[in-house]
């Protein structure tokens, strides 16, 4: 079989820094190093940390007072930013400059007077996060149909900002049904949705008119990693989201001669690697590198962690 690997795929510069300043605070530190959630959304990634000496905490009460805590890619609110001051944990914060970006258009709409429409999924760290990040009212909006129910006087100043790896497409849509609801409602381009989760779910698309069947390689709670698959499974093409070879099902590939390959954006390359070591066990395998954009991002560690090698 074919399989063509999607360009870009895996990891994406908010991921790298945060598993670097992880892996560097370690190092210059030493263990154990606290980190509040898991770091980024993938199973492998954690246990590894884990194994060198990072510990992964749900709440900072279980952070030793004083200890080197670290935030994770998807941000904090303002509660746990005055834990983490209360209990005088030094605290490095990996969270992703596009998501901090967000936080910071919230709070500026809030300054304004303006409710603020998040649009994100429930529960998703990234969007506990963003609603205590913004000192106002903040009214979460997970779908077109929560947009045409929303129940806001019409004169009510609005602004809309999304999570960062939601699908783009499905955040048009939101965004069409509540300008066409609310005329004065301001936000900003969608554009401002995370480069890498546009470019991930630009790659599947140009893939899916190629292949026979589509395997995304992510955790099943990372949300970027979901949007890929619903993206080609909503188009009609098999689908399937699998952490590493040994979940994949040879029922999935049988009969395929052309297979897409893609990873969201918090899984290691190692993970993709295993999966196509899989499908050998299969088939003859002929990898087929696409096209694509190429990724120069570089998002700057803390200036505490810079001077380590």
């Amino acid at each position: 079989m074919k399989v063509l690997l999607a360009q870009p795929r895996g990891f994406c510069a908010g991921v790298v820094r945060a598993i670097d300043i992880v892996e560097r605070a370690l190092q210059r530190f030493g263990a154990p190093v606290y980190v509040h959630h898991e770091i980024v959304h993938n199973r492998h990634v954690v246990d590894d940390l884990r194994r060198k000496g990072a510990v992964f905490v749900e709440d900072l009460v279980d952070v030793p007072e004083g200890a080197h805590a670290i935030f994770s890619a998807h941000g904090v609110g303002r509660s746990v930013e005055a834990l983490a001051r209360r209990r005088q944990l030094q605290v490095l914060d990996a969270t992703c400059p596009l998501v901090s970006k967000v936080h910071g258009q919230g709070r500026r709409y809030a300054a304004e007077g303006r409710t603020v429409l998040l649009i994100g999924h429930a529960g998703h760290p990234e969007v506990v996060g963003t609603m205590d990040q913004i000192p106002g009212t903040v009214v979460l909006v997970q779908s077109v149909a929560e947009a045409e129910a929303l129940d806001l006087p019409a004169d009510t100043p609005l602004a809309y900002i999304s999570q960062t790896t939601l699908s783009v497409d499905d955040t048009h849509r939101i965004i069409e049904v509540l300008t066409r609801r609310f005329p004065g409602l301001i936000g900003p381009d969608v554009g401002d949705i995370c480069y890498a989760t546009q470019n991930r779910q630009g790659a599947v698309r140009e893939l899916m008119g190629q292949v026979d069947v589509m395997l995304v390689v992510g955790s099943p709670n990372s949300s970027n990693s979901r949007r890929l698959q619903e993206i080609a499974a909503e188009a009609g093409l098999p689908s399937y989201l699998l952490a590493d070879g040994s979940e994949l099902r040879p029922e999935w590939v049988s009969g395929a001669r052309r297979v897409g390959l893609t990873a969201g954006a918090s899984a290691p390359e190692a993970s993709v690697n295993d999966v196509i070591d899989a499908l050998r066990r299969l088939a003859p395998v002929e990898l087929v590198p696409m096209d694509g954009r190429r990724e120069k991002a570089v998002f700057p560690l803390p200036v505490e962690l810079e001077v380590v090698g």
